[in-house]
């Protein structure tokens, strides 16, 4: 049914500016650019338009943007647990990303150990957050749901969550 990802989507405050971060310091290709003017479903979008752009994974998968000049954005400082894109890197990649970003100036968080992954974190342009995240060999049982007990520990986290926090 659900054979992938094929895009994620978020807003971007500048296209060349966020254009740099994920192309220039990340190697994510620049593969697709799409100025609208006016969506499929009739909408004016405005102004100049908008320019929705569309760096590619290896996998062929994309981080998509959108950049509209007439319509704010104010990017909403968040914790990272309520918004953040984690990629997978190979565990050299890590490494050197950390050494590029410090060389760089770049904030940079980690390395962080979640014994199935060890992850760095910096910030893009427009403040999202962005996990670096290399797999832990011998861990690859973690992402195994007949091994990892993932139902198990949701269900037993459902029945001992406060009442007043439950979803209805």
């Amino acid at each position: 049914m659900i054979k992938g990802l094929h895009h994620n989507a978020y807003r971007c405050r500048d296209s060349e500016e966020t254009r740099r971060f994920y192309e220039d310091f990340l190697g994510l290709p620049l593969v697709h650019t799409l100025k609208i003017e006016e969506t499929m479903t009739g909408r004016k979008t405005g102004g100049p338009g908008v320019l929705h752009t569309f760096f590619q994974l290896d996998d062929g998968s994309c981080l998509a943007f959108f950049e509209a000049p007439d319509m704010p954005f104010d990017f909403k400082e968040q914790h990272d647990f309520d918004l953040h894109i984690a990629l997978e890197v190979e565990p050299e990649t890590l490494d050197k990303m950390l050494a590029k970003g410090k060389a760089d100036g770049r904030e940079v968080r980690g390395v962080s150990d979640h014994r199935f992954i060890r992850s760095i974190y910096f910030r893009d342009p427009n403040g999202y957050v962005i996990e670096l995240a290399a797999k832990v060999a011998g861990k690859e049982s973690a992402m195994d749901p007949k091994k990892s007990h993932a139902r198990d520990i949701l269900d037993e986290w459902q029945s001992k969550k406060p009442k007043a926090v439950r979803a209805a």
